[in-house]
C-alpha cells in the first residue's frame, strides 16, 4: 500500500475528532439520562452517533469521495432508523430491565457505575466499532466484490432489522398476544432477528471500507476486530443475552429457547 492511497497523519486526526464525537454525544446522553432518570436513553444514541460519525468521516476525511458518502448514506439510513425506533419503544416507560439488572449487579455508587458501564463504555465501543468508516474515509479504493459483497450484507441486516421490529410491534399491538411469546415471522427462526441484523449491517460496511485501490483489500481491513466487536456485544454483551436473563422467567419463553435458533436465522427444532 502505497503513501499516495492511505494518509495515516489524516486518519490519525479523523480518528481523534471521532473519538471526541464519541464522548460528546454520550456525555450529553449522561445528562439527559440523569435528568429524566432512565439510562435506556443511551440506546437512542448509540444509532444517532454512528451516524454523526460517519457524517463527520465524510466531511473531514481525505478518502475516496464515493466511498465516504455511500457508507454516510448507509450508516446514516441504520443509525436513524435505529434512534427513531429506539425512542418511539421507550417513550413514556421507565427504565429498561437490562440497565437496571446491569447496575444492580455492579454495585458502587449509581452515578459513577452509570457513567462508567454505561455511557463510557458505550462512547468507547461507539468510536471501535465505526473505525472502518473512519479509516475507508483516509483511503483510496475502487468499486468491486468487497464494494456489492457488502451492499447486500447492509441490505439483508436492514431487512431484518425492519421487518423483525413491524412483526414485533403487531404482535404487541394486538390484546390477544398479551402474554404470549412472539415465535412468527422472522421470530420463528431467530429469537433476536434486530440483533441478527445489526451484525449484518456493520460486517457489511466493514466489506465496503475494506476495499483497496491497487490491490483486492485495503488498509481498513485490518479494523476487523471492529465488527467482531459489534457482534460480540449484540450476542454476548449488552444485546441478546441480557434480554434473554430478563425473559428467561415468562411463560412458554424456555419452550421458545428449546426450538428457536439463538441468533443465526435456521429452520424451528422439532
Amino acid at each position: 500500500m502505497n503513501s499516495a492511497s492511505f494518509d495515516l497523519s489524516a486518519f490519525a486526526g479523523l480518528a481523534g475528532l471521532s473519538l471526541v464525537v464519541a464522548l460528546a454525544v454520550l456525555g450529553l446522553t449522561a445528562v439527559v439520562g440523569f435528568r429524566i432518570g432512565r439510562h435506556n436513553v443511551v440506546d437512542v444514541s448509540w444509532g444517532a452517533g454512528f451516524v454523526v460519525i460517519a457524517v463527520v468521516a465524510a466531511i473531514a476525511g481525505e478518502g475516496e469521495p464515493w466511498r465516504r458518502v455511500l457508507l454516510a448514506v448507509l450508516v446514516g439510513l441504520w443509525g436513524t432508523r435505529l434512534a427513531v425506533s429506539m425512542a418511539r419503544r421507550s417513550r413514556g416507560k421507565g427504565e429498561d430491565p437490562r440497565y437496571a439488572d446491569m447496575l444492580a449487579r455492579a454495585g458502587g455508587h449509581p452515578v459513577v457505575t452509570a457513567l462508567r458501564k454505561i455511557y463510557l463504555t458505550q462512547a468507547l465501543a461507539l468510536w471501535f466499532v465505526s473505525l472502518p468508516v473512519q479509516v475507508a474515509a483516509s483511503a483510496a479504493g475502487t468499486v468491486g466484490v468487497l464494494t456489492v459483497i457488502g451492499v447486500a450484507l447492509w441490505l439483508l441486516g436492514i431487512t431484518f432489522e425492519t421487518v423483525g421490529d413491524r412483526q414485533m410491534d403487531a404482535f404487541k399491538a394486538d390484546p390477544a398476544n398479551k402474554g404470549s411469546i412472539m415465535d412468527r415471522g422472522l421470530w420463528r427462526y431467530t429469537r433476536h432477528p434486530n440483533y441478527f441484523g445489526d451484525a449484518c449491517v456493520w460486517w457489511g460496511v466493514y466489506l465496503i471500507a475494506a476495499g483497496g485501490a491497487d490491490a483486492p483489500v485495503g488498509p481498513a481491513v485490518v479494523t476487523v476486530l471492529s465488527p467482531v466487536a459489534m457482534t460480540y456485544f449484540l450476542v454476548f454483551a449488552t444485546g441478546a443475552r441480557l434480554l434473554e436473563r430478563h425473559m428467561a422467567e415468562r411463560p412458554g419463553y424456555r419452550e421458545y429457547q428449546q426450538r428457536t435458533s439463538y441468533f443465526v436465522p435456521l429452520p424451528p427444532r422439532g
